[in-house]
């Protein structure tokens, strides 16, 4: 099912070889005014733009369907399309089963009348339609208190310098706004290297993401499926190539005892404080008041260069060396999107919590 949200639902639509793609976001109040030349700059830090990356290149232009007039929205569904023009769809003519990807199971679910042309509407290429919805997201929580930032702290076994101190709202901005975000300048040129380096090698490489959201006041969220935490993760599995995500200290929790876990609660001049932050700002499906923190971790791009073992439709072994145009890691431009499904997380729970101011 392509459709997420309660409050304000949002379904996508095209794949990536149609003739376009898509989202239709649902009850947005009207007189909402949405700065188009944002969204475009968020669809900018997405767009691939060095030579690791793919050589498929789109305008993602956003054209207005409904939904909008005279500079607001007018409480129609807001639908919003983006042309497919630079697209090269004899790439997968009688291709096999590409390993890594879901050419196989989409197959089998759709009984062989799946589009496989690009991965189809599985494909990162609806990432466009998330990164938009993110950008009119923030806009329309209209909320200067929050702040969404990533970065990126690893790729493959290079890891970024550690930060000692608590990511501020300033930073978080900075982070959301850059092309490349890393903490510490240096680290994109060790990233870039290991990327590039993959990519002589005919191969990829994944890497993992930290978000953090600050601003947020307590008691966010929701019992028993729908907590805050629970809501972020149906998002962000959304994203193609992810395959891990963590709150807090994560899986490094689960080593601890309860006496090391715990964040310690206190009170300063009226108001609740915690001394430390292991478990990422969520409490039992709620928001702590502390800041949100959480891993994602994205798996290699499946689509390399290199020899690889598997079959055709008719059950037939073969090697498969990918000719395409591929990302030779994702990472950087799969950070953007993470800031994205946050945002539009934050509108469904604000939603549902408190209204739309």
């Amino acid at each position: 099912m392509s459709t997420f949200g309660r409050r304000f639902p949002i379904s996508l639509f095209g794949e990536s070889h149609q003739r376009a793609i898509g989202f239709t976001i649902h009850d947005l109040p009207s007189g909402i005014a949405i700065d188009w030349a944002a969204v475009r700059e968020a669809l900018a830090r997405r767009m691939p733009k060095t030579k690791t990356d793919t050589s498929r290149r789109e305008s993602d232009e956003p054209i207005v369907l409904s939904g909008f007039h005279n500079g607001c929205t007018t409480g129609a569904p807001l639908t919003v399309m983006f042309e497919n023009t630079d697209v090269k769809s004899d790439d997968y003519v009688n291709i096999p089963f590409r390993p890594g990807h879901a050419d196989y199971p989409s197959h089998v679910k759709h009984k062989g009348h799946n589009d496989p042309r690009g991965g189809g509407h599985r494909s990162g290429r609806l990432t466009v339609a998330l990164v938009a919805l993110g950008e009119i997201a923030r806009q329309a929580l209209n909320n200067d208190a929050i702040a969404v930032g990533s970065h990126i702290v690893s790729i493959h076994n290079t890891a970024a310098k550690p930060y000692e101190h608590p990511l501020s709202k300033e930073i978080l901005k900075t982070l959301y706004s850059s092309d490349f975000p890393v903490i510490f300048p240096e680290d994109k040129a060790r990233f870039t290297e290991v990327i590039q380096a993959a990519k002589d090698d005919y191969d990829s490489v994944g890497g993992v993401v930290e978000t953090v959201v600050e601003g947020l006041p307590a008691g966010i969220g929701a019992p028993c499926f729908e907590g805050f935490d629970s809501l972020i993760a149906q998002l962000i599995f959304s994203i193609p190539a992810v395959k891990g995500l963590s709150f807090g200290d994560g899986f490094d929790l689960a080593k601890a005892r309860g006496s090391e876990a715990n964040d310690p609660i206190t009170a300063k001049s009226g108001h609740v404080r915690f001394t430390k932050n292991a478990q990422g700002g969520v409490l039992g499906g709620l928001s702590s008041g502390q800041p949100i923190r959480f891993h994602t971790a994205f798996k290699p791009t499946p689509s390399i260069g290199s020899p690889q073992q598997t079959i055709t439709k008719d059950l037939k072994p073969t090697t498969l060396e990918l000719k395409g145009r591929h990302d030779a890691c994702v990472v950087p431009r799969a950070v953007h999107v993470v800031n994205a499904v946050t945002y539009i997380a934050l509108l469904e729970l604000f939603g549902r919590n408190e209204g739309l101011q």
